[in-house]
């Protein structure tokens, strides 16, 4: 079913539907500069995107710059006083964030390069000197009686209610995390995400404190490959056995060599449960929420059975009393994904971010969190989680790398232009939310995929067939 001799996927809604089926995508879907193009526009300007979080800007005038899609955007703490002050409410009162589009209104130049830092009381433009205070509203233009009131009425500076720097649609700040959606209609936060936030809820309620703070920098590397395609990964439970048998399999051989007695060292604590076997994964279970998300790890999960670390349940318990500190230390959640792309481990407290750059590269971002009052020992853990499993260095992270690039370049083939996701299909899913099943069931792929399939079309209008 290729359309490169038809009209295309632009304004045909149903053919961008008809390339999602029951238990199979086209191949388009990870391969198509067009297809990518349109998510660009549509899928990731209608869903809830994560951009940062609010320990990034911990003072007034800090900020983070980063992407949502193929768009630059800017978050900033707003000082207080600048401007009109009406930030966006971070879910405990504070109204001081805000997400910004990361280009001059004057002759659309980035206004700060990608990474944090700090910008006093407002934004300059490096190029003309044009400022803007940190809720984006325009401060100053130098020279400015050079404009006649007509055309700097025609300059998108001034172009709305409130001139100066572009706002995105909506913004929320749910305990700490910073989400975003470019158009200013469409879903709720609320109604977007449901009852997945109750995984976001566990991660910081882990901190006797319930506080994260981004801690330990962030691993980047390059992906060849769909951005989908790690997002698919991520709840499949049918590959580390597999494909992570060379690795974390030939780390638990050597372990096991060694002396009866020998300390068992962390990094092999986190490497052996990817080589657990398909009767693990299948009882460790999926839950599939509403509107592409869903986690593993609902009965068991690969980080259930870490060893304790010293003063922390005393520190929980202090915190919470014992019943509720149980509670929270007893959900261990694998792998949650945030659709569109991004992945959480909360046991972990890790957060990985698959941004989009072309059809076929991905840039791959894994941050890491401090439970804020928790002792050092667990960001120690964490932080050795990403190096060995996330980073560029990784031996486990390349296992998965070579299987993306291998099936970035084999979609491809004539051969074939379907890729199946029929593992434990039944047709009464549709419809279902909230529910859990076999831990090795692909229904929260193809859940994703129905998902990509509504907000990729619901801002698209119907063209000329």
């Amino acid at each position: 079913m290729s359309r490169s001799s038809g009209p295309g996927y632009r304004d045909h809604p149903q053919a961008i539907q008809a390339l999602v089926r029951a238990a199979e995508v086209h191949r388009d879907c990870y391969i198509s500069d067009e297809v990518f193009a349109l998510e660009m526009e549509h899928l990731f300007a209608n869903t809830w995107v994560y951009v940062g979080h609010a320990s990034q800007v911990p003072q007034a005038g800090d900020f983070y710059a980063t992407t949502v899609g193929d768009q630059p955007v800017v978050i900033v703490r707003h000082v207080a006083g600048n401007g009109n002050g009406n930030g966006n409410d971070d879910g405990d009162g504070d109204a001081s964030i805000h997400v910004l589009h990361n280009r001059c209104a004057h002759k659309g130049v980035q206004l700060v390069p990608e990474g944090c830092g700090h910008t006093g009381s407002f934004f300059r433009c490096p190029y003309h000197g044009w400022t803007y205070r940190t809720d984006g509203s325009l401060l100053n233009i130098p020279l400015r009686d050079g404009y006649n009131a007509d055309t700097l009425k025609q300059c998108e500076a001034h172009s709305s209610a409130q001139p100066g720097l572009a706002r995105v649609g909506a913004v929320k700040v749910y305990r700490g995390f910073v989400f975003c959606r470019l158009n200013a209609q469409g879903m709720a936060f609320e109604d977007y995400f449901g009852e997945s936030l109750s995984t976001l809820d566990n991660m910081v309620d882990r901190s006797p404190a319930g506080r994260l703070e981004v801690a330990g920098g962030v691993m980047r590397y390059l992906h060849r490959c769909n951005w989908k395609m790690l997002v698919d990964n991520q709840t499949d439970t049918c590959h580390p056995m597999v494909a992570h048998q060379s690795s974390a399999g030939t780390a638990v051989r050597v372990w096991e060599q060694a002396p009866v007695g020998t300390p068992k060292p962390m990094a092999v604590e986190l490497f052996a449960p990817f080589v657990s076997p398909y009767s693990f994964f299948e009882g460790m279970g999926i839950r599939i929420w509403q509107n592409g998300h869903g986690h593993t790890g609902v009965a068991d999960s690969i980080h259930a059975a870490y060893s304790p670390v010293p003063g922390y349940w005393d520190a929980m318990a202090a915190a919470y009393g014992e019943e509720r500190a149980k509670r929270i230390l007893g959900e261990t959640r694998h792998n949650t994904v945030y659709f569109p792309n991004i992945m959480v481990k909360g046991p972990i407290q890790t957060l990985r971010i698959f941004k989009p750059i072309a059809a076929d590269r991905t840039l791959v971002e894994s941050w890491t969190f401090r439970l804020v009052g928790a002792p050092d020992l667990l960001l120690e853990r964490t932080l050795m989680y990403n190096r060995l499993v996330n980073a560029p260095t990784s031996v486990v992270g390349h296992d998965d790398l070579e299987m993306y690039e291998r099936a970035q370049t084999a979609l491809h083939s004539r051969g074939l232009q379907w890729v199946n996701m029929a593992r434990l299909y039944d047709p009464a899913e549709h419809g279902q939310t909230n529910t859990t099943t076999n831990g090795t069931n692909e229904w929260q792929m193809r859940e994703q995929m129905r998902a990509w399939a509504r907000f990729m079309t619901q801002s698209m209008s119907a063209g000329a067939t």
